[in-house]
């Protein structure tokens, strides 16, 4: 079977030679993989991808020097990329794949690590390097490699935010082990909106409930980090959190989450022949051109529902205003920030990567598993297209 040297459908190919030969194709597998790493790492090393032009680029490739390896799979045969054109004094290129001795292993840790990140649970990754590779690697020894990322995701956490116009806040609850039981903790993600439109996901904290002291801490340490310029926050009304928020930013409007806010009217409408007229009611006073409309639309809702469901309109007549602060931003705002949904689509993602390893076995396990998530996703929305068209309001 050949292979294009430039076809991008690597894993395809080493599929398709497990599903021909089994364990017998686990050599040529390996070959295939590190020939390809290497590649990749030369055009990391340069700048430039094969055939590709750059200003910046960083010397040019030179073909392959063949050598061959013995590896526990078998032996392999390896072509290591060379480059030329590189000026004197400058950094030789040699594939990192290659390196002896405890880099070697150490690689492999790592490689381990990261598909502990990706969501593969720690038995399942034991199992996988111990067929893959002839190593016997324990839970424990997958949990220790995994801490090897701590630094890195410790530094993003604690990054420099700067101003920041708009901030989303919410919590999602994950099962973990505590002092011998299984409890559900709570990961607080804040999500702010710069003043250049850009979204980025500012922290990340797991704590043991949602208690004011918690979100009290975490809003300070935003802060501390040079957090500044908030106009509005906007999440949902766990007490705890609406404390919080009046303690650490006092003077900063506050949006009830809109979408919250409708389901938990649901619990307080008398009958279920009723629900879909009151959504329907609730939802045309969000839809309001202005706040005066809105206002209008609430206190006529109220008059409406006070004969027959007294504890519904007292209900709404308190609750509801607190879901039209967000009317005082600019209109072009204002249907991104009346629901915390942007966070909302965040703790979907959690839940798919923290479901496959079920309980974790302890909390730092859990914050580094989502912090090191959340990180590749805020790189996304800081690089992606404007949340928000600024300028002037």
């Amino acid at each position: 079977m050949t292979r294009p040297e430039n076809d991008p459908a690597v894993m395809e190919c080493v599929l398709e030679l497990l599903t021909e030969n089994g364990f017998d194709a686990m050599a040529k597998c390996m070959e295939i993989l590190m020939n390809e790493a290497m590649r990749h790492e030369r055009s990391a090393f340069i700048g430039a991808g094969p055939y590709q032009r750059s200003e910046t680029r960083h010397g040019y490739a030179n073909g392959y020097k063949p050598k061959k390896m013995d590896t526990r799979a078998g032996q392999i045969e390896l072509k290591i990329p060379q480059v030329r054109g590189l000026e004197e004094g400058e950094e030789r290129f040699y594939p990192q794949t290659l390196d002896k001795g405890p880099r070697g292993e150490r690689a492999l840790v790592l490689a381990v690590a990261e598909s502990y990140v990706q969501g593969v649970s720690t038995r399942k990754v034991a199992a996988i390097t111990e067929k893959l590779c002839g190593l016997n690697i324990t839970s424990m020894q997958v949990s220790r490699a995994a801490k090897l990322l701590d630094d890195e995701l410790e530094i993003w956490r604690n990054r420099a935010i700067g101003e920041t116009r708009y901030l989303t806040v919410d919590a999602k609850y994950v099962k973990v082990r505590h002092s011998g039981s299984v409890i559900d903790v709570a990961v607080l993600i804040a999500v702010g909106v710069n003043e250049s439109g850009k979204r980025s996901i500012l922290g990340v904290s797991v704590a043991l409930s949602e208690a004011e002291t918690h979100w009290r801490d975490f809003f300070e340490s935003l802060q501390n980090r040079g957090l500044y310029g908030v106009e509005l926050i906007t999440s949902d009304r766990h007490s705890g959190l609406k404390a919080a928020i009046s303690a650490r930013f006092p003077t900063v409007p506050w949006q009830r989450c809109q979408f919250h806010l409708q389901q938990n009217a649901q619990a307080h409408v008398p009958k279920v022949a009723m629900k879909e007229d009151v959504a329907r009611a609730i939802k045309a006073v969000f839809n309001a051109k202005n706040r005066t409309n809105a206002d209008r639309l609430l206190k006529e809702t109220v008059k409406e529902y006070q004969g027959q469901a007294p504890e519904l309109a007292t209900w709404m007549e308190e609750n509801i205003p607190e879901s039209l602060t967000v009317f005082a931003v600019p209109a072009r705002h204002q249907k991104k920030l009346r629901t915390s949904n942007s966070i909302e689509r965040l703790n979907l993602e959690v839940s798919r990567r923290v479901k496959v390893v079920g309980v974790f076995p302890n909390v730092d396990s859990l914050l580094r598993l989502v912090s090191a998530m959340l990180a590749e996703k805020s790189g996304e929305r800081e690089t992606g297209r404007t949340y928000l068209t600024m300028g002037q309001d």
